[in-house]
């Protein structure tokens, strides 16, 4: 459930179209609801930070109805319009909040020398490296140059020549060369992830980016300064000179570091994940996301993947793994270890194989320190997830002492792992060397060396399907890249081992049907289907579990303080 905010709208004039924009809002995102592919070019606005105006490049024409000094009149020309008063010299939009009545112009003659004139003196020292650099195809500049520039430079004299490839930090590399001084970067830093690192040295065109003395770019957010850099300055460490972006394909996932579940976009090409970036929700995480969130995907390229369905370490198929794993679970006294970084839809499936076979559900909480910025104390991407599908009604406990002692005294005969290594959680090699084990992951652990069966499964990235995180949002994410070779989605295998423990025959299962099954059964997903989740995700009841002793602390975008109490009045009204 969300709280909508009321929020007052205005009418302005943006050449020569009356258009209602929320009031206080500026002109250049009044430009962007004015529709048709309207922009105002900008290098140092950023709808996330605080406002510069230093670059100069969003010029545009203001005016406003002109009214009479003396009786307040409006000032009417010989039809009977109200005149408009422009100002004799072109605005900054990105400063500029629009007011009542305001007309702005976007591509007049004086906007248009105003943005070629800051265009040249742009590039009077900016290197002509388009071909080598990292930032083409992406680059504003670029782009800008291309339809504000002359196409030709009247710059004869030697270009200034600054550092390249300086290591501001491990992920950060700086060509100095490239810089515009827009300081987006310097404004990041400082009022997002709260480290004051940067600044500029010298002046005019010597002026140079740099870090203050005995700091570096360390901060676990300083790849979002590569993001938001509007040319080819800063550059991932990592990514630099190994693809062109055009050649890479781009897919919505969100992050699974922690429960806030930041939303990403996934660049790959033939099947391989070069980069992560943040893609932008502002219920959720802004515009910004971990730097340690982006590197997860390697681990999808490690060399302890699971790649084959196995019994008794025998190459199997994935029909014949689950018919076994289903034949052991039907000798009874079954306990499962589920994971609150499975899907909704994993986690539908494993509720189900739970009801059929009556077997004991655990899960084990995973908590780190959170950074009160977009890293939570919850390092699991969907334990809310787990509490909608009913699969555990309580929070998980931190180890597994309860269950051991069942194993230990024969009251469990099979144990099913989901992802998780036990052996650290309390449950010993010589308990599991009691029970028969059936195991789900991603990776090999002690675990999966001495199960029964094992059933591969893929990350987040090679799979479709969703997660609800800290605030209780479902957010979906999609296949970038296939899994190892024969391995089909958790859910496919899951779905042939509920038909089995039912003795019924499996259904070609998609993740259209599975969430077909999960809004008939499940309540707190009524109503709902995977393709109906929008990009924003979707706001779901937390009601029944809002009073759970969760860990999560206040960060970018959640206050639980604020969270229960805005539920608690909407509930009243």
């Amino acid at each position: 459930m969300e709280i909508q905010s009321i929020v007052e709208n205005i009418t302005i004039n943006i050449d020569g179209q009356d258009i209602d924009v929320p009031k206080g809002i500026n002109i250049i995102e009044a430009v962007k609801l004015a529709g048709k592919g309207k922009e105002v070019p900008h290098y140092c606005y950023h709808p996330k930070l605080s406002i510069a105006g230093n670059c100069r490049m969003c010029m545009v024409e203001m005016g406003m109805p002109m009214l009479d000094r003396g009786t307040g009149e409006a000032v009417l020309d010989e039809n009977g319009v109200q005149k408009i008063g422009w100002m004799p010299k072109p605005t900054i939009a990105c400063a500029t909040n629009a007011s009542p009545g305001m007309h702005i112009r976007t591509n007049s003659e004086m906007v248009k020398e105003s943005r070629n004139g800051v265009t040249e003196f742009l590039l009077i020292n900016h290197p002509l490296d388009c071909p080598i650099c990292d930032q083409a195809g992406e680059c504003r500049l670029q782009e800008f140059s291309a339809d504000h520039g002359r196409g030709y430079s009247r710059f004869i004299e030697q270009k200034n020549v600054k550092p390249k490839r300086t290591k501001l930090g491990a992920r950060v590399t700086l060509d100095d060369e490239r810089c515009i001084l827009c300081s987006r970067c310097v404004r990041f830093s400082k009022e997002v992830a709260g480290e004051d690192v940067l600044g500029f040295v010298d002046r005019g065109t010597y002026s140079t980016l740099t870090c203050y003395p005995g700091k570096g770019l360390e901060h676990n957010y300083s790849l979002n300064t590569v993001d938001i850099c509007p040319v080819g300055a800063l550059t991932s460490t990592d990514f630099r000179f190994k693809m062109r972006v055009w050649f890479l394909k781009r897919t919505n996932s969100i992050c699974t570091e922690s429960s806030i579940g930041a939303n990403t976009e996934i660049w790959s090409r033939e099947g391989k994940i070069y980069r992560i970036t943040p893609r932008r929700n502002d219920a959720v995480n802004d515009t910004w996301m971990t730097d340690s969130g982006r590197e997860l995907f390697k681990a999808s390229e490690s060399d302890d993947r699971l790649t084959h369905y196995t019994i008794e370490g025998v190459h199997k198929t994935d029909a014949e793994t689950a018919q076994a794993a289903a034949d052991l679970m039907k000798t009874g006294d079954v306990a499962l270890i589920g994971s609150a970084n499975s899907s909704v839809e994993e986690q539908f499936f494993y509720r189900m194989i739970a009801d059929r076979c009556g077997a004991s559900v655990s899960l084990v909480n995973h908590i780190g320190s959170g950074d009160g910025i977009l890293l939570s104390e919850e390092r699991t991407a969907n334990l809310r997830g787990a509490l909608l599908n009913g699969l555990i009604t309580q929070l998980p406990e931190a180890e597994l002492s309860l269950l051991a002692g069942e194993i230990n005294s024969g009251a469990i005969n099979t144990l099913v792992v989901v992802n998780e290594d036990v052996t650290k959680l309390g449950i010993s090699a010589d308990l599991l060397a009691k029970v028969k084990l059936v195991y789900f992951g991603t990776h090999a652990n002690a675990v999966s060396q001495v199960a029964n069966i094992v059933c591969p499964s893929l990350m987040v990235y090679e799979k479709d399907g969703s997660f609800v995180n800290q605030s209780f949002r479902l957010q979906k994410f999609k296949a970038a890249v296939p899994g190892p070779c024969g391995i089909q989605s958790d859910i496919t295998v899951l779905e042939k081992i509920v038909a089995s423990l039912g003795d019924e025959k499996p259904t070609a299962l998609t993740i259209d049907v599975a969430w077909q099954r999960i809004a008939e059964k499940m309540s707190a997903f009524e109503g709902l289907s995977w393709r109906g989740i929008s990009d924003e995700g979707v706001a779901l009841d937390p009601a029944p579990f809002i009073d759970l002793p969760f860990v999560e602390t206040k960060n970018l975008k959640f206050d639980p303080v604020a969270f229960k109490e805005a539920q608690a009045a909407a509930t009243q009204a």
